[in-house]
């Protein structure tokens, strides 16, 4: 458990991806940072695997949904839906993440899209957005043993076949983590 963790909100793209999502919802669990989402931003991560992963059932997607409610409940904003309509972005379907920070209290948007979260439109909200690649080497430069400890959690998740540390590590690399699993390489 970390002593002021900081309050982020997980964009929808990072909740995607398997391994970055495992990780994400670890450092959460493990009290690294308070995790924030919606309704909406489940349903989108949801709807793009299923749709991008021939074979995978969405009662599957809603199990792992209802499995990441369960152990962060505090993590679901439900009362960001009145802040949508006085936000700008670039993108108007991108307001809801904004919302959700508003109204979730968080500090940061965790997201790959940083284009679509400019500082200009964050910042009058005291909300900033990062990649997860920087969020998660952020992190580790806060809470670098108890970091280190929650990757080794989330390696631990995968029960089938656990990989490697090395082999765990060049998956996160492969997704697109090339600062943090470089830190994790001199660890």
């Amino acid at each position: 458990m970390a002593s002021n963790p900081p309050i982020a909100v997980y964009d929808a793209c990072v909740l995607y991806p398997f391994h970055l999502r495992n990780i994400l919802i670890q450092c959460a669990s493990d009290g690294l940072v308070e995790a924030r989402w919606t309704d909406d931003m489940h349903d989108e991560w949801m709807r793009n695997l299923a749709a991008n992963t021939p074979g995978l059932s969405i009662e599957r997607l809603e199990a792992m949904r209802d499995r990441m409610d369960a152990v962060l409940p505090e993590a679901a904003v439900a009362n960001h839906r009145p802040f949508i309509a006085d936000l700008t972005l670039p993108d108007p379907d991108d307001r809801h993440v904004l919302a959700a920070a508003i109204a979730g209290k968080a500090s940061v948007i965790v997201t790959w899209n940083l284009k679509d979260f400019p500082p200009k439109d964050l910042l009058v909200h005291g909300v900033t957005s990062k990649s997860p690649d920087d969020f998660l080497t952020d992190l580790h430069a806060a809470f670098s043993e108890a970091q280190i400890s929650s990757v080794r959690n989330a390696r631990h998740n995968l029960r089938k076949t656990i990989p490697s540390v090395e082999a765990f590590v060049d998956a996160l690399d492969q997704g697109g983590l090339k600062k943090f699993s470089g830190v994790l390489r001199e660890t």
